[in-house]
């Protein structure tokens, strides 16, 4: 009776455990999909840069002279005109040197004279000495003696010709530095910078230095942007450009392109191409040196299906949350990662890998061709897509448990990544 009694009261411990595990063990929650629609609409795709503003003509104004600043005849925003006074160096030490050249030619005129006096009278010696030889008055060795001093007046007289030459082009040399002592304006525009004091020494020995910079016209303004490599396949003279300054928060500048400079900007690796954007500034509101933010638009496709960026990053669980095998169909390999400017237009176009639930709830995989992204959304150029179909974009799971470790590839734990590009809205 014992006996009976002990297997009886060990069974029904195992079955109180079995049946404890059975209701209250650990049961795994389906796994719920978040999805979003196909639509239709517009896809713009941008490349944005950094660039700086800057009067589209700028000269520097420097000195040929060296010297002290006399005085000083424009300032910062001064407008001038070409051939107005901008700044004055002091004469003085050249005017000194002025008279002394002057000095110089008027001695070399005046040795030019008494050679010239010299050279007549040894050609009376000579044609005296050649009229006396025929009467045998004198020996040939007096005529060979004539003869040579003749020449010798006549080289002479040369050199003081030669040096009357050389003293008058120093003494032009120095009236022409006397004249640059006076720096006058070459264009007309507005003082952009001023570099100099009253009272400062400048010295023009090796390089011009640079005392003011006039700018040509500020009511028409460029951008110099510097553009990725990798962007600048899409960027073409003629297209339009917007920017943003920090001075007017909310405010958007429009140009065009004006140039794309073929010289390549390396800088620690990075291969950059300076764009240059053409800018209207009637109301001078822009200022030379700010910083704007550039969007161009490298491409814009009106009325095409368009699918979330997200649905393109999405790849199905692989242990844990859904059986692999009851997915329907096997995806090929995707090629690249993010659809290019001019993808799907005359040039092959990236396919992806989209995923959406069956009327079972299994997942199909859609094999589909990338067109433009604005770094939200892709445009689709395949038909397997119609408007309105919801393909997979995540994982929705309840707040507890969810964790950034178990998340498929291209999830967070704050929700889907952005994009790593800088090619967005």
């Amino acid at each position: 009776m014992r006996r009976a009694i002990l297997i009886i009261s060990v069974l029904a411990i195992g079955l109180a455990i079995g049946g404890y595990v059975f209701f209250n063990g650990e049961r795994k929650a389906p796994v719920r999909y978040r999805t979003a629609a196909v639509e239709r609409g517009p896809v713009i795709s941008l490349v944005t840069a950094t660039g700086t503003i800057n009067p589209v003509v700028s000269v520097q104004v420097g000195t040929q002279v060296s010297g002290m600043i006399k005085s000083l005849h424009a300032d910062f925003n001064s407008v001038v005109k070409a051939g107005d006074i901008v700044a004055v160096i002091d004469p003085e030490p050249l005017r000194a040197r002025r008279d002394q050249a002057a000095s110089n030619l008027e001695m070399s005129k005046a040795n030019t004279a008494r050679a010239r006096t010299d050279l007549a009278q040894r050609k009376r010696e000579l044609d005296r000495v050649k009229s006396l030889v025929v009467q045998q008055f004198v020996s040939q060795n007096d005529v060979d003696v004539a003869v040579t001093n003749s020449q010798a007046a006549e080289a002479q007289m040369n050199v003081a010709a030669a040096q009357v030459k050389q003293a008058e082009a120093a003494l032009n040399a120095v009236e022409l530095e006397l004249k640059y002592t006076v720096i006058r304006s070459p264009v007309n525009g507005i003082v952009v910078a001023r570099n100099v004091e009253v009272g400062q020494t400048i010295a023009a020995s090796f390089a011009t230095p640079n005392l003011f910079l006039i700018a040509l016209d500020l009511t028409k303004m460029q951008v110099d942007t510097n553009v990725s490599e990798s962007d600048i396949g899409g960027i073409t003279e003629g297209k339009e450009a917007t920017f943003t300054v920090d001075a007017y928060p909310g405010y958007q500048f429009s140009g065009t392109i004006r140039q794309v400079r073929l010289s390549p900007i390396n800088v620690q690796n990075v291969v950059t191409y300076n764009v240059v954007v053409n800018v209207d500034n009637q109301d001078l509101r822009l200022k030379p040196g700010m910083t704007a933010n550039v969007s161009i638009v490298v491409a814009q496709r009106d009325a095409v299906l368009k699918v979330p960026n997200a649905a393109l990053r999405f790849t199905p669980p692989t242990s844990g949350q859904v059986d692999r095998t009851k997915l329907v169909g096997t995806p090929t390999k995707e090629k690249g990662t993010e659809p290019s400017a001019g993808a799907g237009r005359g040039t092959q176009a990236p396919s992806r890998t989209v995923w959406r639930q069956g009327a079972t709830g299994e997942l199909e995989p859609i094999h589909v061709k990338m067109g433009i992204s604005d770094g939200a959304v892709t445009e689709i150029l395949s038909e397997e897509l119609s408007e309105g179909t919801l393909v997979v974009v995540g994982i929705d799971r309840p707040k507890g448990e969810r964790g950034g470790s178990d998340l498929p590839p291209g999830f967070g734990s704050g929700g889907q990544r952005g994009p790593q590009r800088n090619r967005g809205m």
